[in-house]
C-alpha cells in the first residue's frame, strides 16, 4: 500500500506539536498510523505483532518563502494650524 503524505518541518515553531507535521494532501488531515496499519493487515480483534517499512521518496520540496519587506510610502497631509471646536 502506498500512501502519500506533505510533510511540513518547521523547527522554529512556536508549539511543539507544529514542528513536524504529517498531512494527507487532498484532506489536509492529520493521518492515524495505528489505524492505517490496521487496514493494511484487515485486522480483526487481537493482537498482531507486525513490521512496519517507510520508505521515503521525496518528490518534489517547495521552499519557503523567507518574509518580504513591504515599504509603503504616505503622502504628507498638512493639518491646519488651528483646530476648529465643534458645538
Amino acid at each position: 500500500m502506498i500512501k502519500h503524505y506533505i510533510l511540513n518541518l518547521n523547527p522554529t515553531a512556536k508549539h511543539e506539536w507544529d514542528r513536524c507535521i504529517l498531512r494527507d494532501p487532498l484532506t489536509a488531515k492529520r493521518p492515524e498510523i495505528a489505524k492505517l496499519i490496521a487496514e493494511a493487515v484487515d485486522a480483526d480483534t487481537g493482537s498482531y505483532l507486525v513490521s512496519v517499512n517507510i520508505e521515503v521518496t521525496v518528490l518534489e520540496q517547495a521552499a519557503v518563502p523567507q518574509a518580504e519587506q513591504l515599504s509603503l510610502s504616505f503622502p504628507e497631509v498638512s493639518m491646519p494650524s488651528q483646530l476648529r471646536e465643534v458645538a
